[in-house]
């Protein structure tokens, strides 16, 4: 990826920064006080749209893509400033900033966007024969909860919408880092309700975040089943699964 990075930025007349040290599975640098220049991963298959993603919202709700190279899995973004996430806020804040830049990005598409129910099989099945976690025992449930769901994938989502991809660009909140799909409002929530990762998930603060996002408009229910199915394939602690298993 730091080769991709050094030839794209060679050809767009770039010049790198140091890499971020958080970015765990692309290679991010910034390119001066104003831009980013992003390389995904090969193996990163969820965020395979993000450019697409980002030409749709176009600032509103996220940050601005300036160019890219599909080709490479390559992006130029602008650089939030001062960037600084929303695990700073208090709770009640932090929640209203997802709620609202949500809201912003929850959009009806079409294609290139690929549908999440063309996937969750799959996530659910190699969950299941994976190492042994606590969440393995959600798996049946989860299992029955998604047939009760039914195919509703006319939105496109974020796809890991939680707070420490929620950063400050002026006076706005912006998003970062899509796993941009096609899937319903209510499949985001999984990732906001167990972060920042410094928080302990509760029950009380559960359903508070999602009475939030209910009078924001999305229906009780199928948050709560779509946390249980996410939390399934993607993983859960033991306090995390308690919680989950009282949600419903």
């Amino acid at each position: 990826m730091r080769r991709t990075a050094d030839e794209v930025a060679a050809e767009w007349g770039l010049e790198l920064g140091d890499p971020y040290t958080l970015s765990r599975y692309s290679y991010v640098a910034p390119v001066g006080d104003d831009a980013v220049v992003k390389v995904a991963w090969a193996g990163d298959d969820e965020s395979l749209h993000e450019g697409d993603a980002l030409e749709v919202w176009a600032g509103d709700g996220a940050v601005r893509l300036l160019r890219a190279d599909p080709s490479r899995r390559a992006l130029l973004m602008e650089r939030a400033r001062p960037g600084h996430d929303a695990s700073s806020l208090p709770e009640d804040e932090a929640t209203a900033v997802a709620v609202d830049v949500g809201r912003r990005l929850w959009r009806r598409v079409g294609a290139p966007f690929r549908s999440v129910h063309d996937f969750v099989p799959r996530w659910l099945d190699e969950a299941e024969n994976g190492d042994e976690d606590p969440s393995v025992e959600l798996i049946p449930w989860a299992r029955r909860l998604y047939g009760e769901l039914g195919r509703r994938d006319d939105t496109l989502v974020h796809g890991d919408l939680h707070h420490h991809n929620l950063l400050r660009h002026g006076d706005r909140w912006v998003a970062i880092d899509s796993k941009a799909m096609r899937a319903e409002p209510e499949y985001e929530l999984w990732s906001f309700l167990h972060n920042p990762l410094s928080y302990t998930m509760t029950l009380e603060l559960t359903d508070r975040r999602l009475a939030a996002f209910e009078a924001a408009g999305l229906d009780q229910w199928r948050m709560r089943a779509w946390t249980v199915v996410r939390a399934a394939w993607l993983g859960a602690d033991e306090a995390e699964v308690a919680v989950l298993r009282a949600l419903l």
